[in-house]
């Protein structure tokens, strides 16, 4: 069964580097340079020296002004440590307005990339006036070699064609689920192969390090408005550390991997990995939408 994504002209945002775990893997990233046999060593260089130090720091508070600063003079900071921690989240168009693909399509990741992984996040639905209305799954595919060569390459490593995926459906707020609701969610994640190879993970917005409702005030307000709405993925515990072809190398996707993304609350997203070259283009923009709309009656 395949289902078109649950919204249609709301934009697409995202918020990165919202938890501890994931900050440190897109500091890892920049410092391998996009290699992943560079990971593992660099992986336990920074877990030893900062990572139990900044996973109690609470982002944008004097405590966190004060480890950047020694953080600094050790020649360890970083933009991702920036956004990490500092009073700034980073928030970046995700996709265009209707790109998302639903539960059951195919998801995309350029045929150039070597280290890439999928990204299970909680996606928030909040209407054009900043109010979240209801949630739902989404991947965040992510290029882990494409952002660690240079940040600048953000829109080449996360905005491909079936790169987004939102569903199955939208559980809209009500008495019996609410924003508090959110904030306890655990998201599970399972990645199967045709090789053979399996792969488990979760991630917990009990962990995240900002509240939600925060990065909502960060990408709607007086500084910018958005009058159909928006969604907004609100960043991933999970970065995969588990190797696949060879000790040290960790996860990358292979062609044909199904990946399930799930909650008891908010149903299961479904998705197999095929090239973004390949995947079904991209052809209904607003201009169809209507077109559509029109010859329908419905306008």
């Amino acid at each position: 069964m395949r289902l078109i994504a649950p919204i249609d002209l709301q934009v697409i945002k995202a918020a990165g580097v919202t938890f501890v775990e994931s900050m440190l893997e897109r500091v890892i990233e920049e410092g391998a340079g996009g290699d992943p046999s560079l990971a593992e060593s660099l992986r336990d260089q920074l877990t030893e020296t900062i990572g139990g130090t900044i996973s109690s720091i609470k982002p944008g508070t004097q405590e966190a002004a004060k480890v950047k600063e020694v953080l600094q003079r050790e020649g360890l900071w970083s933009q991702y440590l920036e956004v990490g921690i500092g009073p700034d989240p980073e928030i970046f168009t995700k996709a265009p307005v209707l790109s998302a693909v639903g539960s059951g399509q195919a998801i995309g990741v350029h045929a150039d990339s070597r280290w890439n992984n999928p990204e299970p996040e909680v996606v928030l639905v909040v209407r054009g006036d900043g109010t979240p209305i209801g949630a739902s799954l989404g991947n965040d595919v992510n290029l882990r070699d494409f952002e660690g060569r240079s940040a600048l390459l953000l829109a080449e490593a996360k905005d491909n064609n079936a790169s987004c995926a939102i569903g199955p459906f939208v559980r809209v707020f009500d008495e019996t689920f609410d924003m508090d609701s959110v904030r306890a969610l655990d998201i599970q994640l399972q990645v199967n192969g045709g090789d053979g190879f399996g792969l488990e993970g979760f991630s917990s917005m009990k962990n995240i390090s900002r509240d939600p409702m925060s990065l909502v005030r960060h990408a709607w307000g007086e500084h910018h408005q958005y009058p159909d709405g928006f969604v907004l993925f609100t960043g991933t515990l999970f970065s995969p550390t588990q190797d696949r072809h060879a000790p040290g190398a960790g996860f990358t996707h292979e062609l044909g991997d199904r990946v399930a993304i799930s909650n008891p609350y908010l149903g299961s997203l479904i998705n197999v990995v095929m090239h973004s070259q390949r995947a079904p283009r991209w052809e209904t923009g607003i201009w169809a939408f209507v077109t559509n709309l029109s010859d329908r009656g419905l306008l």
